[in-house]
This record gives structure tokens, C-alpha cells and sequence, in this order.
């Protein structure tokens, strides 16, 4: 598989080419089709790149955050319950305090929560990314 662009500037999967046309996927959507080669440009980006395009960009940004279910955990209780304070997601995530800060670095590298200030406390709260996300994830479930 090789990435390649059509002229109306859609990203696809070269797959096969013989006798002037090409066989090609759609990542959005996996269907198949073909088009003459000669229309065809090559794309700079790995074919394993161009492939996960097809998943929402809010979903594939959590799926590369959240390593385990607990930090697909904490993205969904803050989805769900709002801006928290630190305390309380301490006590939820049974982490120790070196491990929370570093979970919740990479969710706020990633754009996926945020600082906030909960009852005059320190908290954190699920960007508009991160519900997006959630909400797609829980359609497609």
C-alpha cells in the first residue's frame, strides 16, 4: 500500500495498479474503487498514517493518550461529571501522586483536559476534544 492524493485532494491507499488505472481504499470508509493512475500523486506520509485518518481526529488523539483504561477512565468521568478537583480524581484513580501528574501531563499535552479551579481547589476538566471523543466512542460501542 502506498498513500496517494486524487485530484479533489482526497488522501487514499494505492493498493494495485495495472494498465493505467488503479485500485484504490478510502481510509474514511474502506470502500474500494478505481481511477485512472495518471491523476494520481504520491503523498509524503507512511500508508499506516494515511490509514488512520479514517478515525476521527478526536478519537485517534485519545487512542494515542490513553495507554490504559484508566486513563480512558478518567477521561470519561470527567466527560461525564464535569470539572473535578484533584483530590477527588486522586482518590478515583488509585494512583500515587507521581503517576497522577504524569497521566494527566500527557492528557493536557494532548488537548484533552484542561486546569481548572474546582470549589477553590486545583482541578481538571475534559476539553470539548475529549467529550467529542467520548461521544464518538460510546456511539460506535
Amino acid at each position: 500500500m502506498r498513500p496517494v492524493e486524487t485530484p479533489d485532494g482526497q488522501r487514499h491507499l494505492l493498493l494495485s495498479q495495472s494498465e493505467g488505472t488503479a485500485r484504490l481504499r478510502d481510509p474514511a470508509t474502506g470502500e474500494e474503487r478505481t481511477v485512472d493512475v495518471d491523476v494520481l500523486e504520491p503523498v509524503g506520509d507512511g500508508a499506516l498514517s494515511v490509514a488512520a485518518e479514517g478515525v476521527p481526529e478526536p478519537v485517534r488523539r485519545v487512542v494515542t493518550a490513553a495507554h490504559d483504561e484508566r486513563a480512558l477512565g478518567v477521561l470519561v468521568t470527567l466527560v461525564d461529571s464535569g470539572p473535578t478537583a484533584v483530590v477527588d480524581l486522586l482518590s478515583y484513580a488509585g494512583l500515587c501522586e507521581s503517576d497522577f501528574n504524569g497521566l494527566f501531563a500527557e492528557l493536557r499535552a494532548a488537548g484533552l483536559v484542561t486546569t481548572c479551579e474546582v470549589a477553590g481547589e486545583r482541578g481538571y476538566e475534559a476539553t470539548e476534544t475529549a467529550e467529542e471523543a467520548v461521544a464518538l466512542l460510546r456511539d460506535d460501542a
